[in-house]
């Protein structure tokens, strides 16, 4: 009897829960592989940080998606290496499985530029742990600095600094100066919270740079209109538990949100194959790795120029195409055809900046302010999985447009950084 051929998935993000429900019907065995027993809608994790909505609105379990998907079996656990020569993975655990077909979709993490001790006072937003631990951070600067007499003290705790001007620190910006101005309002006695300092950092010339120009410019008019402050062409030099240091001049405050660069996961360096300066694995066009047709890559920790030149951006769509061709690669592995080669099919972009404000671009057709932030919202409730995260979603967002209220505001656990929380 011919066995079944065994394809192990690492990481359960949209290229590897994609590829694995693309072979729901080949006469193949699957493991999924994942540290967490959910999948992560990333797109609206700041949501999340930003206390808008709760982390099972934008995460669902893995276990439950796949459960009508008899030929996959998840298992909660890390990789610890990778033979590629033997075939096989090791957990943590320290179970060894073999495989036939390897797709490592682990996706990727901060990247600091070389300065990775900035990591324990800039955190930064991957996973629904840093986004429930932002939010902590978030309002508990607020509640400090109603609490405090100190007026350094209390403006040190009211001045918020977002490092990185692409769509995740844009929209964790304009959210932040929206909660200072509306959502807080007359809820304290010794501040006001309107008058919280947020400030968007880009060391680069404009913000949301791979929107067009045009684009760019509106998304910054819209975030000064809100009250943020925007620095452009000057790069963060220190941060420090006090402030950071902007050019020449150190700026106190006690929150510092990191959205500047990403790494790709350590995984990729255990194939023994070339990566790029990111740490990203240089995949063939088939996205299988070099000198080893049954393992491929996808996803964030995929390394591939597009036919014009440009890579491949670590975006949820490009992550689902390249998930859906590991699944037909493999289908053709299996049958002995050839393997077709991937082209990234681009939508567009899009950005948020906060209420009725956003930015989108399709190529052809470009927009921005209320229409584009209701496209923007269609969208991305969309892409949800599952009918009761999509209404969920979709409530909460009507009840925060009509209201200023954000549902999730509630502080869990204590402040890491501050000494006044810690416990004899």
């Amino acid at each position: 009897m011919t066995p079944i051929p065994h394809i192990v998935i690492v990481g359960g993000g949209f290229a590897g829960l994609w590829a694995t429900r693309a072979l729901a019907s080949a006469p193949v065995r699957i493991t999924l592989v994942d540290r967490h027993n959910h999948h992560l809608f990333q797109p609206l994790l700041y949501q999340v940080a930003t206390a808008g909505l709760s982390a099972p609105d934008i995460a669902a379990p893995l276990r439950h998606i796949l459960r009508r998907q008899k030929n996959v079996e998840v298992r909660m656990a890390t990789v610890t290496t990778i033979d590629a020569d033997t075939k096989s993975i090791t957990l943590d655990d320290g179970t060894t499985i073999g495989f036939d077909f390897l797709l490592l979709a682990s996706g990727a993490t901060h990247a600091y530029f070389g300065n990775d001790q900035w990591a324990e006072h800039a955190p930064g937003l991957k996973t629904l742990d840093d986004a429930l631990d932002l939010r902590r951070k978030l309002l508990f600067a607020f509640e400090r600095a109603e609490a405090t007499r100190d007026p350094a003290e209390r403006e040190a705790w009211l001045s918020f600094a977002i490092v990185g001007g692409g769509p995740t620190g844009v929209e964790l910006a304009g959210t932040l100066a929206e909660i200072a101005r509306e959502t807080l309002k007359d809820e304290f006695r010794n501040i006001d919270p309107s008058q919280a300092r947020v400030r968007l950092i880009e060391a680069g010339p404009r913000v949301l740079a791979a929107f067009p120009e045009e684009l760019s410019e509106k998304a910054r008019r819209q975030l000064e209109h809100l009250g943020v402050e925007v620095a452009l062409g000057t790069p963060v030099k220190d941060i420090a538990v006090d402030g950071y240091r902007l050019g020449d001049n150190f700026v106190p405050a006690k929150t510092v949100v990191w959205a500047a660069g990403v790494a790709a996961s350590p995984l990729g360096a255990m194939l023994g194959v070339p990566l790029d300066r990111a740490g990203r694995v240089r995949v063939e066009p088939d996205l299988s790795i070099p000198g080893h047709p049954d393992i491929f890559v996808a996803g964030d920790l995929a390394s591939l120029m597009q036919a014009n030149g440009k890579p491949v951006p670590g975006v949820a769509p490009a992550a689902k195409q390249m998930g859906r061709l590991v699944a037909r690669n493999i289908r053709a592995r299996l049958a002995g055809e050839k393997t077709c080669t991937f082209a990234y099919k681009d939508y567009g972009n899009l950005a948020t900046i906060g209420r009725m404000a956003a930015v989108v671009d399709l190529g052809k057709l470009r927009f921005s302010g209320i229409l584009a932030w209701w496209f923007w919202l269609v969208m991305h409730v969309f892409f949800l999985i599952g009918f009761r995260n999509r209404l969920v979603v979709l409530l909460n967002w009507f009840w925060a447009y009509w209201s200023y209220q954000r549902a999730a505001r509630i502080i869990l656990g204590e402040d890491r950084d501050d000494p006044a929380t810690e416990r004899p």
